[in-house]
């Protein structure tokens, strides 16, 4: 979730963009939670397959673009953040080398073909993960991802977890107002959405429809 204010820890966040296979978000989200990933970035549309997150979905906040470029600009402007591409390139840094400087947003690829040539322009830097085996020429996106957060929350000294027994302690599951696996509209932007209804309806110009999802914001919103 996000940082609480006053929070002296670096904020960490995920950029999703082109992550193909259905379980590989689910498991993303898993390691995003158990890392204490500030947001997760989905780009190109608000639904996702939380397959594998064992509900860990619920723990973790989203945040959607339309484009890849428009989250990058948006954490590069407004979190302050450093854009680093999980890729194997000749300039990028060895992740247990720490390369860190403060608020970091981690860019991942497709799982066929790594970063795109627009991700690669939109990045800061580049890390990868050292491998020692001959065995493949690459790790699952998801092991990757979780071996990232887990170097940046080594460096960023974020507090362990408390431990009950051999597994750490789940918080209180927050209340869930929209489907599963669908990033939420903000209130901005239902805001805007419900004006955008308005007005149609107005101007008589036939039914205005929409998700199930934004529908169900959309009541949530006008009964507040």
């Amino acid at each position: 979730m996000e940082a609480e204010q006053g929070d002296e820890h670096p904020a960490v966040y995920l950029i999703l963009h082109g992550v193909s296979k259905r379980h590989n978000i689910g498991n993303i989200v898993r390691s995003a939670a158990a890392f204490r990933v500030t947001e997760v970035c989905l780009t190109g549309t608000r639904q996702f397959n939380t397959f594998g997150s064992h509900g860990a979905t619920d723990f973790v906040a989203y945040r959607f673009f339309p484009t890849v470029q428009q989250c990058c600009t948006f954490l590069k402007q407004e979190r302050g953040c450093r854009i680093l591409g999980v890729e194997i390139t000749d300039n990028a840094a060895q992740i247990h080398e720490h390369p860190f400087t403060g608020p970091t947003a981690f860019m991942l690829g497709n799982e066929g073909t790594g970063l795109s040539e627009h991700q690669a322009k939109l990045c800061d830097g580049f890390v990868y993960i050292q491998q020692y085996g001959a065995g493949t020429a690459s790790l699952n996106v998801s092991v990757a991802a979780a071996i990232v957060l887990h170097h940046f929350a080594l460096w960023a000294s974020f507090p362990e977890r408390s431990r009950q027994g051999e597994k750490y302690d789940v918080g209180e599951r927050p209340v869930r107002r929209v489907a599963r696996g669908y990033v939420p509209l903000t209130v901005k932007e239902l805001e805007q959405e419900q004006q955008r209804r308005a007005a149609k309806k107005a101007s008589g110009d036939g039914e205005v429809s929409g998700s199930a999802s934004s529908e169900g914001e959309l009541e949530l919103l006008e009964h507040a």
